[in-house]
């Protein structure tokens, strides 16, 4: 059964996007970093864990959105497909490349490397 989706992309539109992609997924990792790395103390993590979740989760959705509007799909935090019409492209942070590939049925534990 053919999937529905915003956009298909080549191997080589998906190639062009991932610089910007993974640009946008290292900022956001990174907001998220400096907001643990600010607290001083783990009680000052219990104490604020809440408020902490909020901005993580803010920083998400955002990353997200923006994602999703150069078309690609958010899958899960900092994991990123490019549909191509026959499965997908796929990336999560850290890798450097965009170097798998995985069928619409199998997911993400059946991804195989693009050679």
């Amino acid at each position: 059964m053919p999937r529905l989706s915003k956009r298909t992309f080549s191997y080589d539109e998906a190639i062009s996007l991932f610089p910007h992609v993974r640009d946008l997924t290292r900022a956001a990792v990174q907001q998220i970093e400096t907001l643990v790395h600010t607290l001083e103390s783990r009680g000052e993590l219990e104490t604020r864990r809440q408020e902490l979740e909020e901005a993580q989760e803010r920083i998400f959705r955002a990353w997200a959105q923006r994602v999703q509007a150069l078309g690609a799909e958010v899958k899960g935090p900092w994991l990123v497909d490019w549909d191509s019409g026959d499965g997908y492209y796929c990336w999560r942070f850290p890798e450097e490349a965009l170097a798998f590939f995985h069928s619409y049925e199998d997911g993400f534990a059946g991804r195989l490397p693009i050679n």
